[in-house]
C-alpha cells in the first residue's frame, strides 16, 4: 500500500506549485513560516504529498496553519471556502453508514479521511480554522466526535452562521448534500 502512496514526478510537481501559489497567497495563514521549509519537508515525505493531492483532488484546497507545538511539523488544514465537494453526502463513519436502512450514501467521513491518509479536523481545530477567515458559511463539516457522544449514536459537525460558529449534533448515520469534512496532515 505504501508504494502506492506516491505521485507520479509530473503531479508532484504540478500539486508543489499549487500549495506554493496558494501559501504565498494567503500568508496571514502562516505568519512567520517560509516555503522553502516546507517544500524541504514535502520533499522528504512523498507519502504526505498523496495525501494532500488526495486533499486538493477532493476539493479541499489545503494550505500550511501552522506548526505543531509538539513534533515541530507543518500542519495542512483544508482551507476550501465551503466543505470539499468531493466529500459530501456522507454518514460519519461505517457503524452509521451500516445502520441506515435504506438510502445509503456511498461512503462515511472516517473510512474517507483514513484512506486518504489525513485526520478529521477536531471541534476545537475547526476553531482555529475559523480563526483564519469565514469558511462554511453555506456548508457545514463533520468533526471528530469524542466518544461519549459517538457511543449514544451520534457525532457532531459545525459551520459558520450569523458571524459565529456553531457546534451541532446529528445521528451518525446522517448524510446531507452540504456536508462533508475537513481533514488536517502533518508533515
Amino acid at each position: 500500500m505504501e508504494g502506492t502512496r506516491r505521485l507520479d514526478e509530473k503531479r508532484r510537481a504540478e500539486l508543489l506549485v499549487i500549495l506554493k501559489e496558494r501559501f504565498s497567497d494567503n500568508g496571514d495563514r502562516h505568519a512567520g513560516l517560509a516555503w522553502p521549509l516546507v517544500q524541504a519537508s514535502l520533499e522528504a515525505k512523498p507519502e504526505k504529498l498523496w495525501s494532500l493531492d488526495e486533499m486538493e483532488r477532493t476539493g479541499g484546497e489545503p494550505d500550511v496553519v501552522g506548526v505543531d507545538a509538539e513534533t515541530g511539523r507543518f500542519l495542512f488544514f483544508d482551507c476550501s471556502a465551503e466543505s470539499p465537494k468531493g466529500r459530501r453526502s456522507v454518514c460519519y463513519d461505517r457503524a452509521g453508514l451500516e445502520s441506515r436502512k435504506e438510502h445509503k450514501p456511498e461512503n462515511n467521513a472516517v473510512d474517507m479521511a483514513a484512506a486518504m491518509g489525513v485526520e478529521l479536523l477536531t471541534e476545537e481545530q475547526y476553531r482555529e480554522l475559523q480563526a483564519l477567515g469565514e469558511f462554511d458559511v453555506k456548508t457545514s463539516s463533520w468533526v471528530l466526535t469524542p466518544t461519549a457522544i459517538r457511543n449514544l449514536g451520534g457525532a457532531i459537525f459545525c459551520d459558520r452562521r450569523y458571524g459565529r460558529v456553531f457546534t451541532y449534533h446529528n445521528g451518525a448515520e446522517s448524510y446531507y448534500g452540504a456536508r462533508a469534512f475537513r481533514g488536517s496532515l502533518l508533515v
